[in-house]
């Protein structure tokens, strides 16, 4: 993992706040989208809002893209990773900020921004997945959205780090098994 261009994961404080990914790649909710005072104190000139909904206004100044998804599995998120992964490398590489979020900031605009680490960072699809974790703990893309993550690292890194497995609750990616081992019963 190339950590400079990484920050100190400890400032996602709560649910609707920006949670920073990189120097210049913040992930949210639509609440935490919707806080100018947010988006000016972390200086985010491009929003990429990822649900059915668009905005009615956004801030001034501030590049807005609107991806209309729904969270189903079905849903072709994929068609739009290398588009939105682009946007966010063009808009570091001229000194921008970057939110994307989608009504919950947990599984379509987490999948986006695990895209955009795979393509742009080099990471793998479960390194990804790791950092997201740690920066967001609630993130968790739906079955589908994995299955595309799956296919895309395939295709941009020619392996997959993460697998679909079969479990008593149906298919699941292999890292929510390793997951479900760490977990300290209460």
């Amino acid at each position: 993992m190339d950590f400079e261009l990484f920050v100190h994961p400890s400032r996602c404080t709560g649910l609707s706040d920006l949670c920073q990914i990189t120097h210049h790649l913040y992930l949210s909710n639509r609440s935490g989208a919707n806080d100018s005072c947010q988006l000016t104190c972390c200086n985010i000139t491009c929003i990429v809002n990822v649900s059915e909904r668009g905005s009615s206004c956004p801030p001034p100044g501030v590049e807005y893209i609107h991806i209309p998804v729904s969270d189903r599995p079905g849903s072709p998120l994929s068609d739009y990773f290398d588009e939105v992964a682009d946007k966010i490398e063009r808009t570091a590489e001229r000194g921008g900020r970057t939110l994307v979020h989608c009504n919950a900031g947990v599984s379509r605009s987490s999948t986006l921004c695990m895209a955009y680490l795979m393509k742009h960072s080099g990471l793998t699809l479960q390194e990804a997945h790791t950092w997201l974790k740690t920066c967001r703990p609630v993130v968790r893309p739906n079955l589908g959205f994995w299955k595309q993550l799956i296919e895309y690292e395939m295709k941009i890194h020619g392996c997959k780090s993460v697998r679909m497995v079969s479990s008593s609750i149906g298919e699941i990616p292999n890292i929510y098994e390793e997951e479900a081992r760490n977990m300290v019963p209460l």
